[in-house]
């Protein structure tokens, strides 16, 4: 049996297989090996880890069932902004002003560090800076927002509150007032992750795929990993990072499986709408829209508590008919038929936001999981934190996302 819970992550064709990827190198394990760290998991969360560990120094060992980029980074949208799904006024009020600011401050550090690393190792992705609108939905109304702003001015965020008459004028969208937040980010999953697995594997990484994980080991004195081929794998520390397909019998710590839609439309570069910001909502369900660099407009949400993929892929006709409807009547200056559409399970929390550390009662066993809308930003969360973590430096925030936090 399978050491993680296995899913059908995504059905559909996102846009970004159009796109290929460059050569991973891939090994077959065909005997025991020994690693100072083993990371499970080659997607971009496991990808962004591993490059963390190796540029620290410690001889990584990835593995995957699949292979690399194959299960749920191709559904991202990777709309990598510091915003938290959870407005930080009502995470305030949930866990406390001072977690709250500092988990958000936290999220823009890691937008941050993930456009700069990104940069410095010369990683390719498509990627663009650009500002956020967020829009007044039934979360938050106008009132609201403004008092949203106001808490973000206070936790030291640069935004901007636009009343419906400015939303009008600058981005062409009637009815809602809005928060602009500045430079957040954007790229095509499956290129970020590969370009970290390449530089990972450069600094002495290595790659083994598909293996599959069937039993852990946990003790002081190390984790012995068994495979499904036989092989065994010894490691001084391990890290689980795959995704929503979760370790069996770690705890859930508030985080579930739900799922997503999303479409894309054909290239249309000259009706982008002034500045091509990331577009979503303080709305339940809220809607986000990005573009590329060609001029697609992906434009994805109908979030739904459902696990199971056949319910999910059941909806995938209605909702991809809901998502069109939604971004004609926001961007009526668009052109909303979709040329590409899927739907992926994700993981979600309570507050939206990840758990990252140390697994209970598995000695020198660490997990990164359950990142809701900010999946890629929480990934690079994961890798700084993991890294103080394994090397012995620690980490000033820990406390904000571990197993034992009481929130």
């Amino acid at each position: 049996m399978s050491a993680t819970i296995q899913r059908d992550l995504r059905t559909g064709r996102p846009l970004w297989l159009d796109q290929r990827l460059p050569s991973i190198p891939t090994q077959q394990l065909t005997r025991k090996v020994s690693c100072d760290v083993l990371v499970v998991g080659a997607g971009i969360s496991g990808s962004i880890i591993a490059e963390s560990l190796s540029d620290a120094g410690l001889k990584t060992v990835i593995v995957d069932r699949r292979g690399p980029v194959r299960g749920s980074t191709p559904a991202s949208t990777a709309l990598l902004q510091y915003e938290i799904d959870t407005p930080l006024s009502h995470l305030s009020d949930r866990i406390g002003l001072d977690r709250a600011e500092r988990l958000w401050r936290r999220s823009r550090l890691a937008v941050d560090a993930l456009r700069e690393r990104t940069r410095a190792l010369g990683i390719k992705a498509q990627q663009a800076t650009r500002d956020s609108l967020y829009l007044s939905g039934n979360v938050l109304n106008a009132e609201d927002l403004a008092r949203e702003a106001d808490a973000r001015r206070r936790a030291g965020f640069e935004v901007s509150f636009l009343k419906p008459a400015e939303v009008l004028e600058n981005y062409g969208i009637k009815g809602r007032s809005a928060i602009v937040g500045r430079d957040n980010y954007m790229a095509d999953p499956r290129l970020l992750a590969a370009g970290y697995l390449k530089s990972a594997i450069a600094k002495g990484a290595r790659l083994y795929a598909p293996v599959e994980v069937t039993d852990i080991e946990a003790s002081k004195a190390g984790v012995v990993v068994q495979t499904a081929d036989g092989v065994e794998i010894q490691c001084a520390s391990l890290v689980i990072a795959t995704g929503y397909e979760m370790l069996r019998g770690i705890p859930r710590k508030g985080n579930k499986i739900i799922s997503t839609w999303v479409i894309a439309t054909k290239a249309q570069p000259r009706k982008i709408w002034p500045t091509g910001c990331i577009i979503w909502e303080a709305a339940d369900p809220y809607l986000y829209i990005r573009t590329t660099p060609k001029g697609h407009v992906i434009c994805g949400g109908e979030d739904a508590e459902i696990a199971d993929a056949d319910e999910r892929d059941a909806l995938n006709e209605a909702k991809t008919a809901r998502l069109t409807e939604k971004l004609a009547k926001l961007l009526p200056m668009i052109d909303p038929t979709p040329a590409y559409s899927w739907s992926g399970s994700f993981g979600d929390s309570e507050t939206g936001t990840p758990t990252i550390g140390p697994i209970p009662k598995m000695p020198n066993c660490f997990a990164a999981m359950g990142y809701g809308g900010n999946g890629i930003t929480f990934s690079m969360m994961a890798g700084q934190m993991l890294r103080g973590m394994i090397s012995g430096d620690g980490d000033p925030d820990s406390d904000l996302v571990s197993f034992g936090r009481n929130f």
